[in-house]
């Protein structure tokens, strides 16, 4: 078959998926090793025809894939990747540009610089900032501390129990400390315990992984600013959700970040991996990273935006990021950010009507934190026996020493009926155990 061919196949696959994801098992009902098992030891001599990859892809792979586009994926924080971004994304490969500087690839380069002031207008930021993007949060992350260790020589990086285990790992690799400060009963870091010596940065966080809590800002602002110490803010989720002037209030404090990272791949419906990191110094960044060899050198006098962060050559990123928000438009993102908040509040009212069920932190945006009534282990088997169904998958977490289960909504597929769904299917499988006992 040519290339036509074989595109339009898969593109039909793609489209045939996204139609059906909602009735495949959300989690992956393989054991380790499964996959590996039914694929040949050893590489073909001979060419396949691409058919034949389309084949073992339903046969073998699928049965092995956890549905992060399936609108019951409740687990983490959703990564929905829209279908203008998707597109885009096959468009980049065509493409297959290489961006170590502005003369390998000067429409990525400028592109990724115009959506990411794009975005930052949509989302209410500081003008002015530099913006640049990186695959995940975790390596924006290193960029922005080893911007601050540059910065201010400092050796220790300030953050709260619930931040992100992604800056503990960035730490680690910088061969920074980290200090981490206890909570307050809002599970936000607790500002009175905080201590700056010898800080380089503090990593303030809008959103937190188990909870959605939004840290003080304003106050670790002042604190920073006192002490000479870079903050970063993670807004990795929530971010995403400045895009409506409603859910702004989370933003106080953020025009005094020295760098902010917020992932168009999770609520940006932005096909995995779309990290975008702003910053108001983007001479410490430089100074941290750039280094330009001698085969690299040019006349050009034009911005290269790998100078800004770790990896040299870079993908076409901002290609994706740019479809969706040119097809979805400002309305068109609020509207599924807004609608996901809506389920999220219709998903609490259930559990906190529901004798027997708690919800166990207060819900910030999409998040609800909720348990049964009893041991940690009687909600770990829970949790177990939910996501064993196939009907939908959630993840959990401890708050205040106890096991917690999560529910996050940010597919832009969830319907109100997933959701309900979700709750029967909970309240079924917990009375199931109960009956069983």
């Amino acid at each position: 078959m040519t290339f036509r061919e074989d595109g339009a196949a898969a593109l039909e696959w793609a489209a045939r998926y996204l139609e059906q994801v909602g009735g495949f098992p959300v989690l992956a009902q393989v054991e380790p090793g499964d996959i590996r098992s039914r694929l040949p030891a050893a590489p073909p001599e001979r060419g396949e025809p691409f058919a034949d990859v389309l084949h073992d892809l339903d046969e073998i792979l699928l049965p092995g894939t956890t549905h992060w586009q399936s609108p019951r994926f409740f687990a983490y924080f959703a990564a929905s990747a829209a279908e203008p971004g998707i597109l885009a994304e096959l468009l980049a490969a065509t493409l297959n540009s290489v961006g170590f500087i502005w003369r390998t690839s000067p429409a990525s380069t400028e592109l990724e610089a115009h959506t990411l002031d794009w975005t930052a207008q949509l989302l209410g930021l500081p003008a002015g900032w530099h913006g640049h993007i990186e695959d995940s949060a975790s390596v924006s992350t290193i960029a922005a501390l080893a911007a601050a260790r540059e910065a201010n020589g400092g050796r220790v990086v300030v953050c709260s129990k619930e931040a992100h285990s992604s800056v503990e790992r960035a730490a680690r690799l910088l061969g920074l400390e980290t200090r981490k400060v206890p909570l307050d009963d809002e599970f936000r870091l607790d500002a009175g315990a905080l201590d700056l010596t010898d800080a380089a940065a503090l990593v303030a966080t809008v959103g937190t992984t188990s909870t959605a809590a939004v840290d003080p800002v304003p106050v670790l602002a002042d604190a920073c600013e006192a002490a000479g110490v870079w903050l970063h803010v993670d807004a990795a989720y929530a971010g995403s959700a400045w895009v409506c002037p409603e859910l702004r209030w989370s933003q106080a404090g953020v025009e005094r970040a020295d760098s902010l990272v917020v992932n168009a791949h999770k609520w940006l419906f932005t096909p995995m991996d779309c990290s975008l990191l702003w910053t108001r110094r983007p001479e410490a960044l430089r100074s941290a990273f750039s280094l330009v060899p001698e085969y690299l050198r040019t006349s050009d006098e034009a911005e290269s935006l790998s100078d800004y962060g770790p990896a040299l050559g870079r993908r076409f990123r901002s290609l994706k990021l740019w479809a969706v928000l040119r097809c979805y438009g400002r309305e068109g993102l609020q509207a599924r950010i807004r609608e996901a908040i809506r389920l999220a509040e219709v998903f609490e009212g259930l559990v906190r009507c529901e004798p027997g069920w708690e919800v166990c932190a207060p819900r910030h945006f999409s998040l609800v934190c909720f348990r049964r009534e009893g041991p940690d282990a009687d909600n770990e088997e829970l949790l177990a026996r939910v996501n064993e169904t196939g009907e939908l998958f959630i993840s959990h977490t401890r708050l205040d020493g106890r096991y917690v289960l999560r529910l996050a909504i940010g597919n832009e597929r969830t319907t109100e009926a997933d959701v309900r769904r979700a709750w029967d299917v909970l309240r079924r499988e917990s009375a199931s155990r109960i009956s069983v006992i």
